[in-house]
């Protein structure tokens, strides 16, 4: 399976993963704010420590954002384009992590979009870009279970995780995991699953980052770094994890397929929630 040598010393333990338990939420994106304050307020004054979002037909206005690019120096095994803006933009989908970053409430998202020349992908910048047009947010979140963002050793970046947080648990089980570079995703899913009890479960919003990509239907993103969405995806015990995702590959361009099983490692990271079912 393919690999990346990451430029620090790697972890024996390559699956974060803390059970909790959250509640979904609803609420409506607020036009005029940064699409950072737009959707972490609401969840801050629910007092929630940690979320994936996902949410459609939002127009932003200016969207700013960036896509995987080649590492600048061998401090990193990938990086990113220089930051790229859209004037105007009508969000196809985008899943989102919330979490803390410098102690101040942070979004990590990764969406598809419709500029006037066409589709576009990427790692959307939160806090310079606006929201224009509303639309409704569908969040699971938890109190109990915080993500933070820390310096990762392993890949010279600053990198979500989850960690334990002194709030009361409320609402139903919900796992918050993040997988290291060169696990192959879908075997992770099950690796999670297995480890917290669960015989079947839904993958919630979710982001990250792939070697590439191989899909079931034969089609292949070769590029060495790509940016993820989970459109959908599910475990049952017996079966392989299905994982149905968006890829944005280093030219921009948005691909979309089920995942082969065993055949996609994570680049930099993969922020994962799953939700018994």
């Amino acid at each position: 399976m393919r690999r990346l040598q990451q430029p620090g010393p790697a972890p024996t333990e390559r699956i974060e993963s803390i059970a909790g338990h959250g509640r979904m939420l609803e609420f409506e994106l607020q036009p005029g704010l940064s699409l950072n304050d737009a959707l972490t307020r609401p969840l801050v004054a629910a007092g929630m420590r940690s979320a994936t979002l996902v949410f459609h037909d939002a127009e932003l206005a200016p969207l700013h954002y960036c896509i995987p690019g080649p590492p600048r120096d061998q401090s990193h095994v990938a990086w990113f384009s220089a930051p790229r803006s859209a004037a105007s933009a009508r969000i196809e989908i985008a899943n989102t992590t919330f979490g803390w970053r410098d102690a101040a409430p942070f979004v990590h998202c990764h969406a598809a979009w419709a500029e006037p020349d066409g589709r576009r992908g990427g790692h959307i910048l939160p806090h310079e870009t606006v929201v224009a047009v509303g639309c409704t947010v569908r969040a699971w979140a938890l109190a109990e279970v915080a993500i933070v963002a820390e310096p990762d050793p392993e890949t010279n970046f600053i990198l979500f995780h989850p960690v334990p947080a002194a709030n009361a648990a409320v609402g139903t089980k919900l796992i918050v995991a993040r997988i290291r570079p060169n696990e192959d995703i879908s075997e992770a899913v099950a690796t999670i699953c297995r480890r917290h009890g669960l015989t079947r479960a839904a993958v919630r919003g979710s982001i990250g980052s792939l070697i590439g990509a191989r899909f079931t239907q034969g089609d292949v993103v070769p590029d060495h770094a790509t940016e993820v969405l989970v459109h959908q995806g599910t475990f049952t015990v017996g079966s392989d994890a299905m994982l149905d995702v968006l890829v944005v590959d280093m030219q921009g361009v948005v691909h979309q397929g089920v995942l082969q099983p065993a055949a996609n490692p994570v680049c930099i990271t993969f922020e994962l929630v799953l939700e018994p079912v």
